[in-house]
């Protein structure tokens, strides 16, 4: 146990953000740089090291967060940034994105402030990358085994390195112009800056794992092609069908999905575009979806300098507190204010967008929304409430339906898809064509970073197994976990 009483005597304390004046001027990251060393090890400290570590089961990675908050708390983190790799293949990512179910599940959290775990991990990964303890972890011999990543997002990455650390010769396609998904091109700078990215591609490239960008698979190269020339075929292309807003006016200039707005963003901070083509600048935002997405979109509008931004959602305003119906251990829906939130704009909620209105040169000018009330298993708009909001760029996040490499890649490699529209596979993460699995967002449907890293690394230890008839990498996932779903 890291400290006997530190749960009793320390006060739970976060990372400090930067004041709102100064960050929503840049895109760098909100956290105050190195915010956390002073406390972190006192922090680690309220650890209780419990005889039942619930954290482990809010985490899909199984992550080992008793141990390595003892070895923070006792600042070994070379110990530390050992026991985080063991389960973690990017704790710098999920560090700074994951909603942290573990934080939810753990025992503190009961009837007090819940241990910082993911400033705690975020901490350990950093001091490692500073002192360089981060490594490439170059394999002692090779199979002659050779396999093909479809997508470079959390889960493909995470099954691509577990594979090549295995000895196959791996080969990540990504159908951008540069390696990370949305990691890169959905998640805004100022959430992570895509350094983070960038220096755990370098590791990869040194431990051997090959990157093709640009290619779009399925049209560049065929799903027919990669069958013949891989061993095995992984598909981790995520789940990236944006569900849409089907109201008179969607047809409008000025409306775009989330994933169409925010890429453009992040372009402008690689260099590649001097201003966005798709810009909040003085213009009144109205950003439909209350979820994480929208906040990324509430957060970019405050930073090129709308006039006004305005986050809708359809559902009732959350609590502060847990609701009894979602008891300890499980992840709660409580009402959440992130960085985005804290720079402004006004959060409507038990709201429903009924049609959008334009200028004569068909620039979407103002939306028209009603109030909503769940009725009888639908939501019913409640008369007399009907108002309308000027809105000059209306982001849709909405949510995802499904991958979209069903048109092209899944007819070409013949793979099922089952009722929602994801890649069907069973408990091994394999469909129904020898070879050929799938993990990540295109199986699962839209989810957590933490489940598409755990994802693929449980997909890379089931084609190892494949390959070599054995593996010795570790499933956080097991195969019993997921039955076969078409």
């Amino acid at each position: 146990m890291a400290d006997p009483k530190g749960f009793l005597t320390t006060p739970k304390q976060l990372a400090e953000r930067r004041p709102v004046d100064v960050r929503i001027r840049d895109w760098n990251e909100v956290y105050v740089e190195r915010s956390l060393l002073p406390i972190i090890s006192k922090q680690a400290g309220r650890c209780m090291d419990c005889g039942i570590p619930f954290c482990h089961n809010g985490c899909p990675l199984g992550n080992l967060i008793p141990e390595w908050n003892d070895l923070a708390y006792r600042d070994d983190f070379t110990g530390a940034i050992e026991r985080l790799h063991a389960t973690n293949n990017f704790p710098e990512f999920t560090g700074r994105l994951c909603p942290a179910p573990c934080e939810s599940a753990c025992v503190l959290g009961i009837n007090q402030d819940a241990v910082t775990i993911k400033n705690v991990e975020v901490t350990i990964i950093d001091k490692a990358w500073d002192r360089g303890g981060v490594t490439p972890q170059i394999p002692e011999r090779l199979s002659g085994k050779t396999v093909a990543v479809v997508g470079s997002g959390p889960a493909g990455l995470a099954a691509a390195q577990q594979l090549t650390r295995a000895g196959h010769t791996v080969v990540v396609y990504e159908r951008a112009d540069r390696i990370g998904g949305l990691l890169r091109y959905g998640i805004p700078e100022f959430k992570m800056e895509k350094r983070h990215i960038n220096r755990r591609i370098e590791q990869m490239r040194a431990e051997g794992t090959r990157f093709r960008t640009g290619v779009h698979v399925g049209e560049d190269i065929t799903g027919q092609q990669l069958r013949e020339r891989f061993d095995a075929v992984v598909v981790a292309a995520g789940a990236t069908t944006a569900r849409d807003l089907p109201v008179p006016g969607r047809e409008l200039k000025g409306v775009h999905q989330a994933m169409e707005y925010l890429p453009l963003a992040n372009k402008v901070q690689e260099g590649d575009l001097v201003d966005s083509p798709i810009s909040a600048k003085g213009k009144h935002v109205v950003v439909i979806g209350g979820g994480d997405t929208g906040a990324d979109c509430v957060g970019t509008a405050h930073r090129q300098g709308a006039l006004s931004v305005t986050q809708l959602e359809i559902m009732p305003r959350p609590g502060e507190e847990r609701p009894g119906h979602q008891p300890w251990p499980t992840t709660p829906m409580t009402y959440k204010v992130t960085s985005a939130h804290e720079e402004g704009g006004e959060r409507v909620y038990s709201v429903n967008t009924t049609h959008l209105t334009g200028d004569e040169d068909g620039n979407v000018q103002e939306l028209h929304l009603v109030e909503v009330e769940f009725k009888d298993g639908r939501f019913e708009p409640v008369p007399g409430t009907e108002r309308t909001i000027p809105a000059q760029l209306v982001t849709l996040a909405m949510g995802f339906t499904g991958t979209d490499v069903r048109n092209g890649l899944v007819e070409q490699l013949g793979v099922d898809l089952d009722a929602r529209g994801n890649i069907a596979r069973d408990g091994r993460f394999a469909t129904n064509v020898d070879g050929v699995y799938v993990c990540g967002d295109a199986g699962r449907g839209q989810s957590l970073i933490v489940w598409a890293i755990a994802e693929g690394r449980s997909a890379a230890a089931a084609v190892d197994r494949y390959l070599g008839g054995k593996t010795p990498l570790p499933a956080p996932i097991r195969p019993t976990d997921r039955p076969l779903v078409v």
